[in-house]
């Protein structure tokens, strides 16, 4: 039972990477230093304090950064990798009592691809934002994360099976905004045809 209540944590704090890198660690840091959050070997340095003094300054800049116009953007093609490999870390330091492979693997394969479906998404929505708006509606979506990843981090420590919900539903509903972003490009790729007169 607590092994599925660690890889329910670990999916949700994962996922939490998908919208602030550094949001879900400075969360996971908070709660191990408090003994509510166990850590798997090799990780316990995430409920230190100068680990937690790291996090909550690298917090702070990544929020500051994301309401600075057309820089939003920009941090975008760096924060989806930067997203997967933090979903992949924070993963694997929640996930107890598992074998090094199977939870190495799942940290890849599932955090990995929770974090990217998350951060994919929301690149997606600052991206329309930026062309209907004009990026004057961005601070709002950047907000919106910032509220996404604390909550989802938060729900992944009290309530993992409800996390895990999110979880799907966050990744079922990335994969549908992409499809319509997706959609709607090659629509407007597409050039209309001249009205050519019908043949005689």
């Amino acid at each position: 039972m607590e092994t599925l209540l660690s890889i329910g944590i670990g999916l949700g704090l994962a996922a939490a990477c998908g919208f602030r890198v550094f949001v879900p660690f400075l969360v996971a840091s908070i709660a191990a230093q408090t003994g509510y959050l166990s850590l798997a070997p090799g990780f316990e340095w995430v409920g230190t304090q100068p680990a937690l003094y790291a996090f909550a300054t690298a917090t702070l800049l990544e929020i500051s950064a994301y309401y600075i116009p057309w820089l939003d953007n920009a941090l975008d093609a760096i924060a989806t990798p930067a997203a997967v490999f933090a979903g992949m870390l924070v993963g694997a330091a929640v996930f107890t009592d598992l074998p090094p492979l199977f939870k190495w693997s799942l940290a890849i394969i599932a955090g990995g691809a929770a974090a990217g479906m998350v951060q994919g998404a929301t690149g997606l929505l600052r991206l329309k934002s930026t062309t209907l708006t004009g990026g004057l509606a961005n601070p709002v979506v950047s907000t919106l994360e910032c509220a996404g990843s604390l909550v989802t981090a938060v729900m992944a420590l009290a309530v993992p099976v409800i996390a895990l919900l999110l979880v799907v539903i966050l990744c079922v509903g990335t994969l549908r905004v992409a499809g319509r972003v997706l959609v709607g490009r090659r629509d407007s790729c597409r050039t209309p045809r001249p009205n050519t007169p019908p043949r005689a």
